[in-house]
């Protein structure tokens, strides 16, 4: 397990490993509902080889970031959001909902104890990952009657590495991460592990991340791995709709929001593989790009596809790409006005 200490050399902290030195915990069971709720050192954690969760994925997960403003204060952003998601998907999986008042206290608790860890670099985050595991040791095919919930960080820089560059995206025709009726608009741990496959796949083809299509069809784009996508076309703002496959991203909302406030329309509909690569063909679409809390806003150069591959214009971060990253950025980090209170100040 590594530490903020002992990365403190290098320049960038990458994504995932730069863990802060605390965590939050609460229990849950039936008798007392959630209680205990507490700061402690992070440390390993003891379960028994039958936790419930282990092995039949009763654990669900969030994933946000903190961020140190310019006058120094730290903030969340639109936590209550992540909040009630982390409730739908609670819901999804029977599981016992955590209050959102009780979610905000943890990550409030966890920041403000190690919000030390990140430096003044604007470029750097606390991010942070709440989850919960089913924790009875029983093996009964059933919901569990006990649950754990914690909060733990690490120092995340670049997503995509040291800087912001268009990355490469690999269209997967042979895997499908969700189907309707299933978990792809709740982040539950088993969506995934399974689509490590393709991402190999895609690793191997030279790109960073996969493209995920429709389950039934495979043709309609729905999103990437861990993020949402954006088309740009003209003054249009486009994104696949929430059908019930898609995971209801805080930066897509955000995103969606902030569009016709810089001057763009914004349109939810479903665009197919081949639709992506002749409007890019014809210079219809100019842009594309990934959303998320990991990737903020990451452009999107170029696509490899069995039936062919394509640059997005000439492969390089398009102005309305680089005009919202720089308008999310700077709500996030107290450089812009926040009209509509999406800022989460830690106390």
């Amino acid at each position: 397990m590594s530490s903020v200490l002992e990365q403190s050399a290098t320049t960038n902290p990458g994504h995932g490993d730069a863990f802060t030195t605390h965590m939050v915990t609460m229990s849950w069971t039936e008798d007392d509902g959630w209680h205990g709720l507490r700061l402690r050192p992070l440390a390993n954690l003891a379960i028994h080889p039958a936790t419930l969760g282990l092995h039949y994925g009763q654990v669900i997960f969030e994933g946000m970031k903190a961020y140190r403003r310019a006058d120094g204060a730290m903030a969340l952003f639109r936590p209550a959001l992540n909040a009630r998601r982390f409730q739908r998907s609670a819901r999804r999986l029977a599981m016992p909902e955590l209050p959102e008042e009780d979610y905000l206290r943890a990550l409030e608790s966890l920041v403000a104890a190690d919000h030390h860890a990140l430096s003044d670099d604007p470029t750097h985050s606390l991010y942070l990952r709440p989850l919960m595991y089913g924790s009875e040791a029983n093996l009964m095919l059933r919901p569990s009657r006990t649950y754990e919930f914690l909060v733990l960080a690490f120092v995340a820089g670049g997503f995509f590495g040291d800087t912001l560059r268009p990355v490469s995206v690999y269209v997967s025709h042979e895997h499908s991460r969700a189907m309707p009726g299933g978990t792809g608009n709740v982040k539950c741990a088993a969506n995934y592990g399974p689509s490590f496959t393709a991402q190999r796949t895609a690793a191997a083809a030279g790109c960073e991340q996969v493209v995920w299509l429709d389950s039934a069809e495979h043709r309609w784009v729905e999103e990437m791995g861990g993020m949402n996508i954006f088309f740009v076309r003209g003054d249009t703002l486009v994104t696949p709709p929430l059908t019930g496959t898609v995971l209801p991203g805080v930066t897509r909302d955000s995103l969606l929001a902030l569009g016709p406030r810089l001057g763009y329309r914004v349109s939810e509909e479903r665009v197919s593989v081949d639709r992506w690569r002749a409007e890019c063909a014809a210079g219809t679409i100019t842009e594309a790009f990934a959303c998320g809390t990991a990737a903020v806003v990451t452009p999107i150069g170029r696509v490899v596809d069995t039936g062919g591959d394509w640059r997005i214009a000439d492969g390089a971060m398009g102005p309305v790409t680089a005009r919202l990253r720089t308008a999310l950025t700077d709500i996030q980090q107290g450089r812009a006005a926040d009209p509509d209170g999406w800022v989460h100040l830690v106390p």
